[in-house]
């Protein structure tokens, strides 16, 4: 196996939309490492990640090295793809999907229903998205990041309590009202659940985005 592409993902589509998604999180920007890109993360249950769009023996290697839980090894395909380059220790996390949209912008109205009150913040190239209910609390919010020749949306995410009300489709038509640029291609990643309302809205899977970690006290198994 060599570091050359042998999917058709888009090595440069994937590195913009890292890029991005770290100016929308204010994190470290992606840095290359062994054929894919490593990001700081720096959270309590992630450490570190290394992202690879396609397989190749840099990813191979970084699983055999890797002994201790708290970083993630990703793969733009499935898992059944990043599971075979890796020793057993490795456990899959759920699957996801890179997902982009090549409509072009559509100017329907916000539909909201009684009781909820939305507001959009920008800031520089992010923006951000706050759905309220009538006590105040959030029940849906997002974020977005316009740079990097993408636009990509990030952490939409509609509490419990307040699913089935069109809250999430409101929160990616408000994100979507920041985007200045046509050009800038939109992306995002989508659990199972979110791939269906995303393809309801024009969006269409780019790729399986694949994840997998070693889980506490799995030690150096092989």
């Amino acid at each position: 196996m060599s570091d050359k592409p042998t999917s058709s993902a888009d090595a440069t589509l994937i590195e913009s939309w890292l890029r991005a998604r770290s100016v929308c999180r204010g994190l470290p920007q992606p840095v290359s490492d062994r054929g894919g890109l490593r990001l700081e993360t720096n959270l309590e249950k992630e450490l570190r990640r290394y992202v690879f769009a396609h397989p190749a023996d840099g990813l191979r290697a970084l699983g055999e090295a890797i002994t201790e839980p708290l970083i993630y090894l990703k793969l733009t395909g499935t898992g059944e793809q990043l599971k075979a380059l890796l020793p057993a220790r490795w456990q899959l996390d759920v699957p996801r999907y890179l997902m982009t949209c090549d409509q072009p912008a559509q100017s329907t109205d916000i539909q909201l229903p009684t009781g909820y009150h939305l507001e959009t913040g920008v800031d520089g190239c992010n923006a951000a998205v706050r759905i309220s209910d009538s006590s105040g609390s959030v029940a849906a919010s997002g974020y977005a990041a316009q740079c990097h020749d993408v636009f990509i949306y990030d952490r939409i995410e509609v509490s419990d309590q307040h699913r089935r009300r069109g809250l999430g489709r409101a929160v990616m038509q408000a994100l979507l009202r920041t985007r200045t640029s046509a050009n800038h291609r939109q992306v995002l990643v989508a659990t199972e659940e979110g791939r269906a309302l995303y393809t309801s809205l024009g969006w269409s899977v780019y790729s399986p985005f694949s994840s997998a970690f070693i889980p506490a006290g799995a030690g150096a198994k092989r």
